[in-house]
């Protein structure tokens, strides 16, 4: 049985070299980049990596089918730029992959950390996302954001934990949190659904009680306050957004004259 490795990347040179070296065991490696300016790509491709340049952007799901289309092992594993695995988690992979009575797909634990802490609990953890699959029995949802794996039938589990090195500074969190929070708004308009200032509230305010409370994310002190925090922040946003998806544009007014 062989291995794909496929990831999607645009601007990952502090990353991708430490992704695909821990996946080093894996006997291919598809990186589909979106117009990279920084290097990326030939880092990549010294890692022995076949490179697709696909500049224009549809979206996450999208983006990350074309990699999984190009990939020719029997099963594939996919992992994004920021992520890595773990010595237990690639051992796990390498016996899942050659148990013929085994599930045709699997899901792993992953551990995100913020700010340079790892979070062990709150609505980050545990985290299992179905990432190893055999080709040509699951494809991605062409989500914008938040895509995930559709994979009919029974899905195991590995409990290695993959590394997510998901936002080091709090910069990028609000950067992530604005793109997100967009892309799922659209996501949502385009099915129809709507949002309100109600609902925003509401949705934020449960997102922060879930996470803080109920997952006991105060256990991680006060980084699991401020990650909570973030969480019902980003739910506020793309309620918000919804709604404002679907009121018509306002025409502007000319200012008063002065008196």
């Amino acid at each position: 049985m062989s291995l794909s490795v496929i990831l999607i990347t645009r601007n990952e040179a502090p990353h991708v070299g430490a992704c695909l070296a821990s996946l080093a065991f894996a006997d291919e490696w598809v990186v589909v980049d979106a117009g990279s300016t920084d290097g990326t790509r030939d880092i990549a491709a010294a890692r022995g990596a076949k490179v697709i340049v696909a500049a224009d952007w549809p979206g996450f799901g999208a983006q990350k089918n074309r990699a999984l289309d190009a990939a020719t092992g029997d099963w594939v594993f996919s992992i994004d730029a920021d992520e890595r695995v773990t010595p237990e988690l690639a051992a796990q992979l390498r016996a899942a992959i050659v148990d013929a009575d085994g599930p045709r797909a699997y899901t792993v634990s992953r551990l995100s950390s913020f700010c340079g802490t790892f979070m062990r609990h709150g609505d980050w953890y545990p985290d299992p996302v179905l990432r190893l699959f055999r080709r040509g029995e699951a494809r991605f949802t062409d989500d914008l954001v938040h895509e995930h794996v559709h994979a009919p039938g029974p899905v195991g589990h590995l409990s290695g934990h993959l590394l997510h090195d998901s936002m080091p500074t709090l910069e990028s969190c609000l950067d992530k949190m604005n793109r997100y929070s967009s892309g799922r708004a659209l996501d949502r308009h385009r099915a129809g659904h709507s949002g309100g200032l109600g609902k925003a509230l509401g949705h934020g305010l449960w997102a922060f009680l879930r996470s803080y409370v109920f997952r006991r994310g105060f256990l991680d002190g006060r980084m699991g306050f401020v990650v909570a925090l973030s969480i019902a922040e980003g739910t506020y946003y793309r309620y918000l957004k919804l709604w404002l998806l679907g009121r018509p544009p306002a025409a502007p007014t000319a200012p008063s004259p002065a008196a």
